[in-house]
């Protein structure tokens, strides 16, 4: 089934076209990703998905229905989760200040059971809970904002460049995890500059290029692709 339909849209910086009718869905249970050069829109994408932007034209339907307009507060509490690009957690704020954050579209009684599941799937911000988010490393910064998405118990979770910046043993980490969440019950739509790692755990995958679909398919046939290993996996 169709969680996410996006379809034909175009979104402007300005004056600036950034996103030039891209359309793509997502299924319940897939891992999808978009994966592009830096510039290419992806980001873009996302936020216009998630209601910090608005399409000029086209549509974006989460279950059947329309979120065009809707602000991203309320997109939210439709099930809908988005962990930017950069982490942004609030830095002078404690561990579980940020995760008791992303639990504000929740019922109150739900939230002690939403740390507790946040808890058991990142032990080390259990181990941190009282830390300041400021002093913990780019790593840990990247578990508390997925954490943060995850309290808001999202039926589709997407994911802004969740590798960027860490070592590569962190990088293996943190794709371990999504692909925990998504066998878990959780659709993933992955954003992600390592084109190599996104392709080895998603199920689809489309290619970005300055603001157009070039490319689209299944994500292990995509990584066999003459022209996405010589474009985006450093092939020649």
């Amino acid at each position: 089934m169709s969680l996410l339909k996006v379809e034909n849209i175009h979104v402007y910086y300005g004056s600036i076209h950034a996103i030039k009718g891209v359309s793509f869905e997502v299924n319940e249970g897939e891992i999808v990703t978009l994966i592009g050069a830096n510039g290419a829109g992806k980001s873009t994408t996302l936020n216009t998905v998630s209601g910090l932007l608005k399409p000029k034209t086209g549509t974006i339907e989460f279950e059947g229905k329309s979120i065009v307009g809707v602000p991203a507060n309320k997109i939210v509490s439709h099930g809908l989760a988005l962990c930017p690009e950069g982490r942004r957690v609030f830095l002078q704020m404690t561990v579980q200040e940020n995760l008791e954050m992303g639990g504000y579209t929740r019922p109150a009684n739900e939230i002690e059971p939403s740390l507790a599941n946040v808890y058991e799937r990142f032990p080390r911000l259990k181990e941190r809970y009282k830390q300041v988010a400021g002093t913990l490393s780019g790593g840990e910064q990247q578990m508390l904002a997925m954490g943060r998405a995850l309290m808001s118990k999202p039926k589709l979770l997407m994911l802004d460049e969740p590798s960027m910046g860490l070592a590569p043993i962190l990088v293996e980490q943190i794709f371990d995890i999504v692909k925990e969440l998504n066998e878990a019950g959780t659709t993933i739509l992955l954003v992600e500059q390592n084109a190599r790692m996104a392709l080895s755990i998603a199920h689809r995958a489309y290619v970005l290029e300055t603001g157009t679909i070039s490319m689209s398919g299944d994500a292990h046939e995509l990584a066999e692709d003459d022209r996405v290993r010589k474009a985006y996996l450093g092939e020649a």
